[in-house]
């Protein structure tokens, strides 16, 4: 019987011997990747383009009002108000940014190595929900952030207008958290419907835009009870309503009530705003459920 002539050769393939970081650590690296994404980190100069553009627009607004604040004293726009002035801008950021998060990676089909282990199928849900609801709130918070500094440092009542100052600055922040959340949530719903990123920004901006007719024609109708239901016909007329019934005159400032009218409907509005949140996620959760398994 002849000997065996085959010879194993050793190229230096090694153990991986380090420490295995498991699903904690993936969950962070893809927020954190997805975070990074929707500011166009990471990516081409081309991608960095819209994100920046929006910021920079929401920057000079806000740079704009503190000045007229510091020089000739007159507020024409609290914190709680920027983000519903600024509200059309967040909804084409979200238009590119959402289809970026989930859309790009349906396209390419690699969703069944995300979904090995150790992450699972609904960690990658969350994790690209808390990056788009961190992006969004750091759209919206960061300029109120400046618009406090500006106004902070040139109120002449020392610590107390700082006091006040942050009074006001809190709850336009949560506002700012509310909108992110609603916002990030309906977004990448949408997007997840399609890997064609075009097809998703399209959808987004429809479901957004296209409701605020509905809540117009509501608005006018000879019905009181009609006029003070309208704006939950479109989502960011709802979180308006939420901001009214929550804020009062941090949003709507005396004089000016008859702009926005909800009547005794504050906690419908809330509730509303709570369920439509909870079932875009769950929808989200059953859809990559549905994607893991085809």
């Amino acid at each position: 019987m002849s000997e065996p002539s085959g010879v194993i050769h050793d190229i230096g393939y090694q153990r991986y011997t380090g420490p295995r970081l498991g699903r904690r650590h993936v969950f962070g690296a893809l927020y954190l990747h997805g975070l990074r994404t929707a500011f166009g980190f990471g990516r081409s100069a081309k991608a960095k383009i819209f994100p920046w553009l929006v910021v920079g627009i929401l920057v000079v607004v806000a740079a704009g009002v503190t000045a007229v604040r510091a020089q000739a004293g007159v507020v024409i726009m609290t914190y709680a108000q920027f983000p519903d002035v600024m509200s059309w801008l967040v909804i084409f950021f979200v238009a590119v940014v959402a289809p970026e998060l989930v859309s790009r990676d349906l396209h390419s089909g690699v969703l069944p190595l995300y979904f090995s282990r150790p992450l699972p199928r609904g960690d990658y849900v969350l994790a690209k929900l808390a990056a788009l609801f961190t992006a969004l709130w750091l759209l919206l918070g960061a300029p109120q952030l400046l618009m406090f500094l500006g106004a902070a440092f040139s109120r002449d009542d020392g610590m107390k207008g700082v006091a006040e100052e942050l009074g006001d600055v809190l709850p336009g922040m949560l506002y700012a958290g509310l909108w992110a959340v609603v916002f990030g949530a309906i977004g990448l719903l949408i997007a997840s419907l399609t890997g064609k990123r075009a097809f998703a920004a399209g959808g987004i901006v429809a479901v957004f835009l296209m409701t605020t007719p509905i809540v117009g024609t509501l608005s006018i109708m000879p019905s009181q009870t009609v006029n003070e239901l309208a704006l939950l016909a479109s989502p960011p007329t709802l979180v308006q309503g939420v901001g009214v019934w929550t804020l009062g005159d941090l949003l709507v400032p005396p004089g000016t009530e008859d702009t926005v009218r909800i009547g005794d409907f504050g906690p419908l509005y809330a509730v509303v705003l709570v369920a439509v949140v909870a079932g875009a996620v769950a929808l989200l959760l059953a859809r990559y459920r549905k994607v893991a398994t085809s």
